[in-house]
């Protein structure tokens, strides 16, 4: 893996300028604000400095960027992402799992009756992160690492991560997956500051980096909106709908499919009137593309379709013809919207109905009315799709917002 820095007047510019070097498969580390020093600093602006990585297998979209010379840069060894055939939790048996990850496992059983970590140290720890991630963002691994035996702070240490991630709800599955990583950097030499920022680094790339609306290219963009019933839909379109009118003066068009519920139709028909925005009903594959037709000079088309239970065969039928059947000719982006208050082994039920039926990006609602996170990343490894949007709240058009990687492994990590 290949990380690098770039710095702009707005963390937008240097966000770009990491996209530019590295291409769309760059993944943002780090977002730091720098502040300006010395005594003329009160008349100076803040500038930003982001943390970008790519992994080797990717490729960088600047050729020229190869011919130039570049800092010696760090590898990150990823073979927890490798694939482990592990059966479902309640369903199958349980996997064997691996002797350091249930030496941590034994550990947080006993969090409660033996205390042997101060949990404030703990999350000082966290809130220096930034810092720590400075003094080493990449530590180098030695071709043959020189194992030693973990000292009672590593252990305690990697314990109150253990514990922190299993109550955040992040499956055991990947918390070892994650953990037994720990091990390469418990060797002579290193300390326990080591650890978090290498589990931080870990778990923002297993993230990876959101992809939301795509407006390259031609018009119009159909962008199809399924998922189970009362996730929120509907008011999902409406608020990205309102970002892309409002705030980028867009020309926005809808279609609902949902004719099953006379509520959720006439919900996005208000939300059409208050945006100026026409709106379609159709019924059929035939009639959506017809009512595509009529929005040709739009630059998006929002498309609500019918909510369903993930064991209702006719209706996921239904759906399935009416993504596949519209014009080759049309841009198509669909998104699957997941509650993140619905319980791990239904999400994983509803990915593989919705994976039969399409390609997709996750957005995941409610996250209001949850305080763990875990979920987020489970799906996301379990699905294997990328993440775009989360909302937090019923207003239209402010709770929703790009999916905040950084924020969302601080809280995954005990932070705030």
């Amino acid at each position: 893996m290949t990380i690098n820095k770039f710095q702009g007047k707005t963390k937008e510019e240097a966000i770009e300028k990491a996209k530019l070097e590295f291409g769309p498969s760059a993944v943002i580390m780090n977002v730091k604000e720098v502040k300006p020093k010395g005594f003329l600093s009160v008349f100076k602006s803040s500038t930003y400095e982001v943390t970008a990585a790519i992994e080797e297998k990717a490729t960088i979209s600047n050729p020229m960027s190869a011919l130039m010379p570049q800092a010696k840069m760090s590898n990150i060894n990823l073979s927890a992402d490798e694939k482990i055939d592990i059966p479902r939790p309640e369903r199958t048996p349980e996997r064997e799992v691996a002797p350091f990850s249930q030496t941590m496992a034994e550990m947080s059983q006993r969090v409660e009756e033996h205390p042997m970590v101060d949990e404030k140290q703990f999350k000082d720890r966290l809130d220096s992160l930034s810092d720590m991630l400075e003094q080493k963002l990449a530590p180098v691994e030695p071709e043959e690492p020189v194992r030693k035996a973990a000292s009672s702070e590593e252990l305690n240490f990697v314990r109150i991560l253990y514990s922190t991630l299993i109550k955040n709800e992040v499956h055991e599955k990947y918390v070892n997956q994650i953990l037994d990583e720990v091990e390469k950097f418990i060797r002579p030499g290193n300390n326990v500051d080591l650890i978090l920022p290498n589990i931080y680094q870990k778990l923002i790339l297993k993230f990876g980096q959101p992809k939301t609306i795509e407006l390259s290219g031609k018009k119009p963009n159909v962008v199809f909106f399924i998922g189970p019933t009362g996730v929120g839909k509907t008011t999902t379109i409406a608020k990205i709908a309102s970002k892309y009118k409002v705030e980028y003066n867009r020309k926005v068009a809808f279609i609902t499919a949902d004719t099953y519920r006379i509520a959720a139709t006439e919900q996005l028909r208000v939300y059409a009137n208050i945006l100026d925005a026409p709106m379609s009903i159709v019924y059929s594959v035939e009639e959506i593309n017809a009512a595509i037709e009529k929005y040709m000079d739009y630059d998006l088309i929002f498309v609500d379709t019918a909510g369903f239970s993930h064991k209702n065969e006719q209706q996921r039928e239904d759906t399935k013809k009416l993504l596949n059947g519209i014009n080759e000719d049309y841009r198509k982006e669909v998104y699957l919207v997941l509650s993140a208050t619905t319980k791990y082994n239904d999400l994983m039920d509803i990915v593989d109905i919705y994976r039969e039926i399409s390609d997709y990006k996750l957005i995941f609602t409610k996250l209001d009315e949850t305080s763990s996170y875990g979920n987020l990343l489970n799906i996301k490894l379990y699905a294997d799709a990328d993440l775009s949007y989360v909302t937090n709240g019923q207003n239209v058009p402010d709770d929703i917002e790009v999916f905040d990687t950084q924020k969302i492994v601080k809280q995954l990590l005990g932070g705030r």
